[in-house]
C-alpha cells in the first residue's frame, strides 16, 4: 500500500513523521463491572437505538453512556456535562483506574470463520496519534466530513477532556510476512508470547485481547519504525478532525504544546493485516422507492428484483453481483427493489467533470453523490437530509417501515481505489467506506490528566 505518491516522504514538508506516542490507558476495573464484553460497545457511529438500549441493560456502567450521551431536558447542562460527570464519578469510584506507567496497547481482534469463510485476525498498536495539518502528508484523510458530528464529538472531548475511542488508521510496513517490519514484529511477539492484560468475546463472536507494551528499548523501536511512515485514516474522520479542530482551539488560545495534541487511535500494518472494505449506505425519506427507481433511469440501467424485499438475502446477493462487474446500487421500500447498473458515461463525466477519471467514474461513493444524488433526484447528501446506515439490511428495513422512502445500498470500494484517492490528496464523500473490523470501544480511554 502506498499511501503518497512515490518519493513523497514526510520530510519533504518540514514534518516530523508519523508518532504514537504511549499513555497511561484508563480501562475498567474487572472486578467492578460484569464483564468487559458487558462495558464495551461498537464506535459511536455504528450504534442503533436498540442497540444501545441493550448495551447499557448489560451493565449501567457500559461506554456507551458516555460516547453517546443523552440529557434530560429539563435539566441543568447538557449531555456533554453529563457525560463528563458520569466519566468523573467512575473515576472516582475506580470503575475506571489508570495504568501505573506510559504504554503503547497491542490490540489482537479474532474471528473464526464460519460458512467457508477463512477466520479473521487484526492486530495493531493503539496510542497517542500526533496531530498534524493535513498538508503534511503524514496523516491522511479519504472521505469527507459533516459539521454536526465533528462539533459534536469536539463538545464530547472539551466537557470530558478525554479521547474516549480510537480512531482507526491503515499503514504500510512496507515488508513481506516472514519478514515483518520492527513495529510489526513487537506486536506480533507481544501476541504469541505474553500474557493479555485484558480479554473479552463480544456477541459478535469477536476475541479481543490487548497488552501493554512498556519496555523502553521496545518503545524506541516502534517510534524509529514508525517515524519515515504514513498512514490513512480507514475510520473515524470525524473524530479526526475534532482532535485537529481542539488542538487549534488550544494553540490559538496560547495554551502551547499538551495532550490536544495528540489523538487516541489504533494504527495497523496493512501489509501485514489487510482490512476488510465495506459500503454505508442511504435511508432517504420522502422519496419514494418507485419514483427514485422511475428517475434513476435517466442515467442507469435499471431492473426490478423479483419479490421485492420480502427475501433480502437475495436483494443483498443481487448487489453483490453486480457490484463486482462495475458501480452498482439497490434502491428499495415499501416492499419494492431495484438494482441500478452501468451508468451513462457522458453523464458521469458530466457530473464529475472536476475530477480526474480515474478512480473517481467507478467510486459508487462518488457516482451516489454526484450523478444520481445532485443531478438526477435533486437532493443533497447530508445529514439534515439523509441518513446513513452501515447494515444493509437495517437500511432496507428502515425504509420499508417508514413508508415512502427510500434506502440506498452501495457497492463498496476496494481498498486500492481508497488509497488512489488518498495519494491524489483528495477526498470521497461522507460515509463512503466502512472499514473493518472496527476497534471496541472502552478497552481503553486516553484522558487528558494520564497523557
Amino acid at each position: 500500500m502506498q499511501i503518497l505518491p512515490s518519493g513523497h516522504r514526510p520530510s519533504d514538508r518540514g514534518a516530523t513523521g508519523l508518532v504514537l506516542k504511549p499513555f497511561r490507558g484508563v480501562r475498567y476495573a474487572e472486578k467492578r463491572v460484569s464483564g468487559l464484553a458487558e462495558v464495551t460497545s461498537p464506535p459511536y457511529d455504528v450504534i442503533a437505538s436498540e442497540n444501545e438500549d441493550q448495551l447499557l441493560a448489560a451493565d449501567p456502567h457500559n461506554v456507551v453512556r458516555i460516547i453517546r450521551p443523552h440529557h434530560v431536558t429539563s435539566g441543568p447542562g447538557s449531555s456533554w456535562d453529563d457525560a463528563a460527570a458520569d466519566l468523573r464519578q467512575w473515576l472516582a469510584d475506580g470503575i475506571l483506574v489508570a495504568d501505573d506507567q506510559p504504554a503503547l496497547y497491542v490490540y489482537e481482534q479474532f474471528a473464526a470463520g464460519q460458512d467457508g469463510r477463512p477466520d479473521r485476525l487484526q492486530r495493531g498498536l493503539i496510542g497517542g496519534l500526533g496531530l498534524v495539518p493535513r498538508e503534511a502528508g503524514i496523516v491522511q484523510p479519504h472521505e469527507a466530513v459533516a459539521p454536526g458530528p465533528v462539533a459534536g464529538r469536539l463538545a464530547l472531548m472539551e466537557a470530558t477532556q478525554a479521547n474516549l475511542e480510537p480512531i482507526f488508521l491503515l499503514y504500510d510496513g512496507g515488508a513481506a510476512a516472514d519478514r515483518p517490519s520492527a513495529a510489526t514484529r513487537i506486536v506480533t511477539d507481544t501476541a504469541l508470547t505474553r500474557a493479555p492484560l485484558a480479554q473479552a468475546r463480544t456477541a459478535d463472536g469477536i476475541r479481543h485481547r490487548m497488552w501493554a507494551i512498556t519496555d523502553p528499548a521496545e518503545l524506541a523501536e516502534i517510534a524509529a519504525d514508525l517515524a519515515p511512515r504514513t498512514a490513512l485514516i480507514a475510520d473515524g474522520h470525524h473524530r479526526y478532525a475534532a482532535y485537529r479542530e481542539l488542538q487549534q482551539r488550544r494553540r490559538a488560545a496560547g495554551d502551547g504544546a499538551g495532550p490536544w495534541d495528540f489523538g487516541l487511535a489504533l494504527l495497523v500494518d496493512s501489509a501485514a493485516y489487510p482490512p476488510e472494505l465495506g459500503a454505508i449506505h442511504r435511508v432517504i425519506p420522502g422519496l419514494p422507492a418507485r419514483r427514485a427507481a422511475e428517475l434513476a433511469e435517466r442515467a442507469f440501467a435499471v431492473q426490478e428484483i423479483a419479490g421485492g424485499t420480502k427475501d433480502i438475502p437475495a436483494v443483498l446477493d443481487e448487489l453483490a453481483a453486480a457490484g463486482r462487474d462495475g458501480v452498482a446500487f439497490v434502491v428499495a421500500g415499501d416492499g419494492q427493489a431495484w438494482l441500478l447498473t452501468s451508468p451513462d458515461p457522458a453523464q458521469l463525466s458530466e457530473a464529475m467533470a472536476g475530477q480526474p477519471a480515474e478512480p473517481w467514474r467507478h467510486l459508487a461513493g462518488a457516482v451516489l453523490q454526484e450523478l444520481l444524488m445532485d443531478r438526477i433526484w435533486q437532493l443533497r447528501d447530508d445529514e439534515a437530509t439523509v441518513s446513513v446506515e452501515h447494515d444493509a439490511a437495517a437500511a432496507i428495513r428502515d425504509a420499508d417501515a417508514a413508508g415512502g422512502a427510500t434506502a440506498v445500498l452501495c457497492s463498496p470500494m476496494s481498498a486500492a481505489d481508497v488509497y488512489a484517492v488518498a495519494a491524489q490528496e483528495r477526498i470521497v464523500p461522507r460515509k463512503s467506506t466502512s472499514f473493518g473490523p472496527k476497534p471496541r470501544s472502552g478497552l481503553v480511554i486516553r484522558t487528558f490528566a494520564d497523557s
